[in-house]
């Protein structure tokens, strides 16, 4: 009777070891946490969704040869493998101090290295921080003109130098525009037309010359930089308008709360800039420093404005 008593004991003991032993274990939040975050991708990008679109990079107020830019430029080379972006287009204030041939080196050419060593090119407009002989540096391929024009497959940029908006940039800004009949018609220049920052804000005066002219020849997209944080405005006119210029530089909570041009803003860390033109729709994405993505979306091409209509259909 006592052995038998004995044995059960024992099985029941062994039974509930062996229940013990198949629970799973207990994982704290903390822990939880913490592989959720060693599972996220140290890059957040997207790959383009066509095929034959228009891919570049967009960055501004960039020279300064400081550990920031450095590590903006990393990401965006590592960028490059999702997102094969073809050339970039720089938004001013490009090299910041002294610009000796050192400078260029370590202001541009070492932090772009990962870019510029794959054949991509770069198109920089002027900012107020640039001496004018930026135009004769060969990387920036602005031929040594303070305002050009370029094509990319279905787009056509203009490049304008906003520190100087005279009349003959004027005129001659106009007669590009009304001889371009490209899907796309993009500018890109320094100071922004429409802005929520707190340090400079709006350039009214040079929206009183530009906006008549971008509006009567149906440009589309407008990048400027100046301000050192990324900002989206509300559409303007029928026109899409993006601030970047935080791409090395930051001023950090710089944008006016609650200001009714800002469709998304982001004036915490330095971004860079992708996007993709596709036939009826742009595609962008920001991403951050550290790689994480601050703003995206898809963007439909406005119609064209009736005059412009009417001289594509003419030719």
């Amino acid at each position: 009777m006592r052995l038998r008593h004995f044995l059960l004991v024992g099985l029941l003991t062994l039974g509930c070891g062996g229940l013990v032993a198949q629970q799973a274990p207990t994982v704290k939040p903390a822990a939880r946490s913490a592989a959720a975050q060693a599972a996220k991708p140290s890059l957040e990008i997207s790959p383009p969704r066509e095929m034959d679109s228009v891919r570049f990079g967009i960055l501004g107020d960039t020279g300064t040869g400081d550990r920031r830019q450095y590590e903006v430029g990393a990401q965006m080379t590592k960028a490059m493998q999702i997102f094969p972006f073809e050339f970039v287009i720089m938004l001013g204030d490009n090299i910041y101090g002294s610009e000796r041939p050192q400078d260029f080196v370590r202001k541009f050419e070492k932090p772009y290295g990962g870019i510029l060593s794959q054949k991509i090119p770069f198109y920089a407009s002027l900012g107020n921080h640039d001496d004018p002989t930026q135009r004769y540096y060969k990387p920036f391929n602005m031929n040594g003109e303070r305002f050009y024009t370029f094509k990319k497959g279905d787009a056509r940029f203009f490049a304008l130098d906003s520190n100087y908006m005279d009349q003959p940039q004027l005129k001659w800004i106009e007669e590009q525009l009304s001889r371009a009949n490209d899907r796309w018609k993009i500018a890109f220049f320094h100071h922004p037309l429409y802005s929520s920052g707190e340090r400079h804000g709006s350039e009214v005066d040079l929206r009183t010359r530009l906006e008549p002219l971008f509006v009567k020849y149906g440009v589309d997209i407008v990048f400027a930089g100046h301000e050192h944080f990324y900002e989206r405005v509300v559409p303007q006119k029928g026109i899409y308008y993006f601030t970047q210029g935080g791409s090395a530089k930051l001023r950090e909570g710089n944008i006016r709360v609650n200001s009714a041009l800002t469709a998304k803003g982001y004036d915490t860390d330095n971004v860079f800039m992708v996007a993709e033109l596709g036939k009826d729709s742009m595609q962008f994405q920001v991403v951050s420093r550290t790689g994480r993505r601050v703003d995206s979306g898809s963007l439909p091409l406005m119609p064209e404005p009736k005059q412009a209509e009417d001289k594509s259909r003419s030719q």
